[in-house]
């Protein structure tokens, strides 16, 4: 079971690390320190909520078609590899994160956040499709565990990095600072990858 959590946690931590535009707004909101708590909440019960719904549902079309488990499973051993590749190249462009000026309003912020939650198609990929195919790869009694692991990966990350951001605002500025980022989120997505490929 710990062996779950933890693969659920780290699964977690490298799909979602990825400095996309919700990590984004995350991160500003945190050195601002501007309505970090709603944006937080958002989207750490989105996250839950995702995550939940993509093992439970991956489990539904398992039990009626267990032939596209196999399917899945090599889809994902694909994307991981794919977005190990993204990394890899982020890390050879990256740029340093600066906070904006400009003030928003809370209605603005929560409009912001649910979209960029909600109206981003890799959100479905990572937290539907590709955490809820790695959960149910986990055999008997390992699909819940992980699952749990990886909502706490989630609540981890963002916690982290909102309320982190503000004493990592100056180290965040520095390109080679994210450069070491991607790289350790590709090797962690290779490592899946393969467990995925031959677990």
């Amino acid at each position: 079971m710990l062996t779950h959590l933890i693969s659920g946690t780290l699964a977690g931590w490298s799909l979602i690390i990825a400095v996309g535009p919700q990590n984004a707004l995350v991160l500003r909101q945190g050195i601002r320190r501007e309505h970090l708590g709603v944006v937080l909440t958002i989207c750490i019960l989105a996250d839950i909520a995702l995550i939940g719904s993509g093992t439970v549902g991956i489990g539904a079309i398992v039990l009626l078609a267990p032939w596209a488990l196999e399917i899945l499973r090599w889809l994902g051993v694909a994307y991981l590899l794919w977005y190990a590749w993204g990394s890899l190249r982020s890390a050879r462009e990256a740029s340093g994160l600066e906070a904006d000026t400009h003030q928003r309003s809370l209605k603005s912020i929560i409009a912001t956040t649910l979209a960029l939650t909600f109206l981003n198609p890799g959100v479905y990929l990572d937290t539907v499709v590709m955490l809820g195919n790695l959960a149910n790869q986990q055999g008997p009694g390992g699909a819940l565990p992980f699952t749990i692991g990886a909502m706490f990966g989630s609540l981890t990350w963002f916690l982290g990095i909102g309320y982190g951001a503000r004493g990592l605002s100056r180290y965040l500025a520095r390109p080679r600072v994210w450069q070491v980022l991607d790289v350790i989120i590709a090797l962690v997505l290779v490592i899946l990858a393969a467990r995925l490929a031959f677990g």
